[in-house]
């Protein structure tokens, strides 16, 4: 059983909070009273992290998720290894995983997702970061921009599953759970040159965003490809290029 011993105001909310979201079985005292028999793992605060025998977990009152997380997976035997899976696209679904059980998942525009992905390896132990090899230039982005993480590329082959009735939308999160499961090949780093669609998908793409209906050169269109720009960067440096010419 997981106890929630702590007299950190902040610390019991949010723990207390997130344990009931994931329907855990839990249970309360104050850390000088007895604990349960049954007790497996303690979450606690700064102060009396070294005050209980059993494994022991502290948390920070401003992560309280993190806490859960190292707590259940401590229940289930499952100290292991954080792996993210990354579903890439537009906007890439991500699942991290602790051991075979999924943690977290989030479906997040691709500027953040590195952001995201970064945040969720920073405390773990041997974190790993599979990426699924299709949509080539946005899982190429992902693959050269996260630092400091082992990163393997994944056959993404047949990782989407089929949606039922009320699924809609869960497929990117799903896929990128089956992709976390599959071991890929080590990267550094992935160059990709784009196709002659791809392009065209982009430049096509800046014209639906541009007010004055205006697509970016290919010399733009290559930069976002390579993700040395957004968009929207792209545009901004077309809207200047078009004002320099007829200033």
């Amino acid at each position: 059983m997981i106890v929630v011993a702590t007299s950190d105001f902040e610390v019991y909310h949010g723990v207390v909070n997130e344990l009931r979201d994931r329907g855990a079985t839990f249970t309360t005292v104050e850390p000088d009273d007895d604990l349960p028999d049954s007790t497996a793992v303690v979450v606690t605060d700064a102060a009396h992290a070294d005050a209980f025998e059993q494994r022991t977990i502290v948390a920070d009152p401003d992560d309280p998720r993190r806490a859960v997380d190292g707590a259940l997976a401590a229940l289930r035997g499952g100290g292991g290894r954080t792996v993210i899976g990354v579903d890439p696209g537009r906007n890439p679904g991500i699942a991290v995983l602790s051991g075979d059980v999924v943690v977290a998942a989030f479906q997040v525009p691709l500027a953040d997702a590195v952001e995201v992905v970064q945040r969720e390896a920073a405390e773990a132990t041997a974190p790993v970061v599979r990426v699924g090899d299709g949509s080539r230039l946005e899982s190429a982005k992902l693959v050269n921009d996260i630092e400091d993480v082992r990163v393997e590329l994944v056959d993404e082959t047949g990782t989407t599953p089929y949606l039922g009735t009320g699924a809609r939308g869960m497929g990117d999160v799903l896929a990128a759970v089956n992709i976390a499961r599959l071991e890929g090949e080590v990267l550094e780093e992935r160059e990709i040159e784009p196709t002659e669609g791809e392009l065209q998908t982009i430049k096509d793409r800046s014209r639906e965003r541009s007010e004055t209906n205006r697509a970016i050169d290919e010399l733009l269109a290559r930069r976002v490809a390579a993700g040395e720009l957004t968009i929207d960067e792209a545009l901004d440096e077309h809207r200047g290029d078009v004002d320099a010419d007829r200033g």
